[in-house]
């Protein structure tokens, strides 16, 4: 007889799993059975609780996207100025949950994923948009006549910044992939724009 109350507690270590599991491996390239073990339950119940290895990937990606999602909205209320806005925006994508090395793994293969998988493509484009959206609503008060090529720069040094830590080819500590973003973000304020 299943326990009233497990499937939330036992779905999330399921999800949790996932990413701790394609993170040790770098790769998607993990089995059900993995997942299952390192959450301390049988392939059989994961399956119920998800049906697919893909599902549980989509799981994780959720949640991760949940977290960062809370992550941003939490800095976004702490800012008072445009470039503070931009700033909060890049310290949620670097804070400490966010680019551990299993959340940056799964990242990468979630980009991958959203090659072949819909729900995936659905997901990374639902993101994207936000990102980029909610750089551009700040950008333009600091750059209107650049705030487009200045957003977009952003948004692609976020995702090239995770692509190299995923990768480990020349790790960078979170303070640094911030201190990056941000010089880049106050060069072009410096060209004109204001704040």
């Amino acid at each position: 007889m299943p326990k009233v109350g497990m499937e939330p507690i036992r779905r999330s270590a399921l999800v949790e799993a996932t990413i701790h599991e394609i993170g040790a491996r770098g790769t998607l390239d993990v089995t059900v059975s993995q997942i299952a073990r390192r959450a301390g339950m049988s392939s059989a119940l994961a399956h119920h609780y998800f049906g697919s290895k893909e599902q549980m990937f989509t799981a994780a990606m959720r949640h991760i996207l949940a977290l960062f999602g809370a992550e941003v909205r939490g800095a976004l209320a702490m800012a008072r100025t445009p470039r503070d806005r931009v700033e909060a925006i890049i310290r949620a994508s670097f804070a400490p949950q966010q680019f551990r090395t299993e959340t940056v793994s799964a990242w990468l293969n979630f980009y991958v994923q959203a090659q072949t998988s819909d729900e995936a493509r659905r997901l990374l484009n639902i993101y994207q948009r936000r990102l980029r959206s909610n750089l551009h609503h700040a950008v333009r008060q600091i750059n209107p006549t650049d705030a487009r090529v200045l957003t977009r720069g952003l948004a692609a040094m976020i995702d090239g910044l995770y692509i190299r830590q995923a990768l480990r080819a020349d790790p960078l500590s979170a303070e640094t992939a911030v201190g990056v973003l941000l010089h880049y973000l106050d060069s072009f304020a410096q060209k004109g724009g204001k704040e």
